[in-house]
């Protein structure tokens, strides 16, 4: 395909299988940018007779861990942003989810925060036993966003979600399994394999009548996610202006438990 050339992303197609590789390695740290290539490569690939599916993975040992609050890519997340201007990061994640185009994760490693939120846009979740999900956000004295308060309910059921978000626990890939947050268990060097396996599985399959049954499954999801985000972003923006999340971010990344005080 052409014009397909992005910064941090390789492309490669075959068989009716786009395989999208997020190439920020080891840890792969989402920003803007990244998910507005990310939606700007799934929209080409929508308008292509080459490509039935796509395969979404990652470069290195982490599938996504999330946004990098040290540094200046993870300016969408800065306090001094205006709420009323909203988030661009969350309008990027609302182009992924209006995808036409089923899409299958391969997820090893951390799949953390937002990088969890990345990672429940895709249709199917292949993962190992090595791979990591959490939505540590309370740990961060931050609310969740990327959709997940709304997603990730749809997906393993309102307690289980509620369960996951309020002790910001780590789940392992045979747990995210069990509970149907993934659809293939396999193990780590089969990862990719057996998500090319899947998609390829489905694009061999009439594409109009897939893209009809998968827009009746997904009916309604993009716009569920931006009023979600909008949300999400308003009790963010709170959230940044407290003592608890300034000590949050501290406490992380000095891999230490919060000492908070709720102000």
């Amino acid at each position: 395909m052409q014009d397909m050339n992005y910064d941090g992303l390789g492309i490669t197609v075959a068989d009716y299988v786009a395989v999208v590789e997020i190439q920020r390695g080891p840890n792969n740290f989402f920003d803007t940018q990244m998910i507005n290539d990310l939606a700007d490569a799934f929209s080409k690939m929508e308008a292509s007779d080459e490509v039935r599916a796509i395969v979404l993975c990652s470069e290195g040992k982490h599938f996504c861990a999330g946004n990098n609050f040290g540094s200046a890519s993870g300016n969408e997340e800065r306090a001094d942003r205006k709420v009323e201007e909203g988030n661009p990061l969350y309008a990027a994640a609302v182009r992924l989810f209006a995808t036409n185009i089923p899409v299958v994760a391969a997820v090893q490693g951390a799949a953390v925060g937002g990088g969890f939120g990345l990672a429940v846009m895709p249709d199917f979740r292949v993962v190992c036993p090595e791979a990591r999900f959490t939505a540590n956000f309370v740990k961060l004295g931050f609310h969740p966003g990327f959709g997940l308060t709304r997603t990730l309910a749809r997906l393993i059921g309102q307690q289980k979600a509620h369960m996951l978000f309020l002790t910001g626990r780590r789940i392992s890939g045979t747990e995210a399994y069990d509970m149907g947050l993934a659809d293939v268990l396999t193990d780590k060097e089969n990862l990719r394999s057996e998500a090319i396996k899947l998609a390829r599985e489905i694009a061999e399959n009439a594409p109009l009548a897939v893209a009809s049954v998968r827009a009746t499954m997904r009916e309604g999801l993009a716009d569920a996610v931006k009023a979600q985000t909008d949300h999400e972003f308003v009790e963010q923006h709170r959230l940044q202006q407290t003592a608890d999340h300034r000590e949050g971010v501290k406490a992380v990344a000095e891999r230490r438990p919060g000492n908070f005080t709720g102000r």
